[in-house]
This record gives C-alpha cells, structure tokens and sequence, in this order.
C-alpha cells in the first residue's frame, strides 16, 4: 500500500514539474455543410452551408512531455443555403445558427520550437441564436428544411459532437503562434418540432492562434 502511494506521488509530481499553462486567442473562417432527411423513408438529402470568421479564447495546459489539453470558448456561426433549382429564377432559403462552442480536447504535438501538433476530443455548445435569412420557396416535395428563427420555432439548443484538428506551430519565447485546421461532426438535430426525421452538419475550419504562456514547467526554469 505505501509503495502504491508512493508511486503516485511520484507520478503526480513529475506531471506537476512537467506541466505548462498558455491562454490566448483563435481566429479564422469556418464553413459548414448539413444533410437531412425529411422521413424516414427518405434519403438524406445534402445541403450547402455558409462561411463565416470565428473566433474563440484559448487554455492550453501540457502535464507531459508532448501530450496535453486545449480547451476553447468559441463563437461559431455556421448554417444551411438551399436552393430550389427547377424554378427560373432560382429560389434559396438560407439560415443561420450563433453558437457558443466549447471543445475539450487531447493535444499531442511533435518537434521543441516548431511543433507537428493532433487534437482530437468532444465539443459541447449553445445555440445563441437562430436566424432565418432568406425564405423564398416551401412545400416542396421531399419537404425542404424547415425554418428555425421564426417566433413559432423552438429548435434545440444544445450542441454535441466530435472534433480533430491539425496544425503547426511556433515558439517565440514565451509566445506561440500556431496554424491549424480542423474538423468538426456535429450530432445535434437543431429541428425540435419533429418536422423532419433527422439533420446533422459537419464543419471546417482554417484557423491561427496566438498563445502566451503563463507558467512554465520547473524543467524549463532549470533551463533558463
């Protein structure tokens, strides 16, 4: 019992001298794609999304050599263009939803000043908003995607799914910048009066970031 205690002092104590803390700031252009099935009987029916800048507030925490966390409070607006294309002139429906993202996710990186980093974790979220920007065609058949910012819509407010993102990055001191792409499938069905069987969406996003570290691990003190 005592060499089990022991041992985890020991490894809970290298973490801590290993450990080193950044925050910062994210920016860059997320685009988005949905499908969806009108019923079940239905195939899924894939629709354009829209692009729009994102941005989010950064921790990072490493408690290893080359393996950490990330963790973001994000503003990502993403949504669906679809367009009615037998009729002359073309017909478009367009809506948007603001959320409030939040992903958590392991970091692993390779390199010391220039870094090869993977992330890969679960996002959580808000809807903050859902807005109705263009209304122009309904009652098609199969049904086209309802609306969701009208005063009668009650979509879903709560966002799930999985995210993975790679990027390079950069030490300058105390200061990082990192450039980074990632991936993102959402399993929310925003759609929660069931006049449709079931949506999803994927989205894409093209980001830089600039990270300041606010505590060094004991090794790096050592160094300097």
């Amino acid at each position: 019992m005592n060499r089990v205690l022991l041992l985890c002092i020991f490894v809970l104590s290298t973490f801590a001298a290993l450990a080193q803390t950044s925050v910062g700031i994210r920016g860059g252009y997320a685009t988005s794609t949905y499908s969806y099935r009108p019923s079940p009987s239905n195939r899924g029916i894939s629709v354009d999304g829209i692009g729009a800048p994102t941005f989010a507030l950064v921790f990072e925490h490493f408690n290893s050599k080359n393996a950490g966390i990330e963790v973001n409070a994000q503003f990502l607006r993403i949504g669906f263009t679809q367009i009615e294309e037998e009729i002359d002139p073309i017909r478009t429906n367009e809506t948007q939803f603001d959320y409030l993202k939040i992903p958590m996710l392991s970091s692993f990186f390779l390199g010391k000043s220039g870094r090869f980093q993977i992330k890969l974790g679960p996002h959580f979220g808000y809807m903050l908003q859902a807005k109705d920007i263009s209304r122009e065609f309904s009652n098609t058949t199969p049904s086209e995607l309802p609306t969701f910012g009208g005063a009668s819509d009650s979509p879903r407010k709560i966002m799930y799914g999985l995210t993975a993102g790679a990027g390079i990055s950069k030490l300058f001191g105390k200061s990082t910048i990192t450039g980074e792409v990632r991936f993102s499938y959402d399993f929310t069905n925003p759609e929660g009066q069931e006049r449709i069987f079931d949506m999803s969406s994927t989205n894409l996003e093209f980001t830089l970031a600039y990270l300041f570290r606010i505590k060094d691990s004991k090794i790096e003190r050592l160094k300097d």
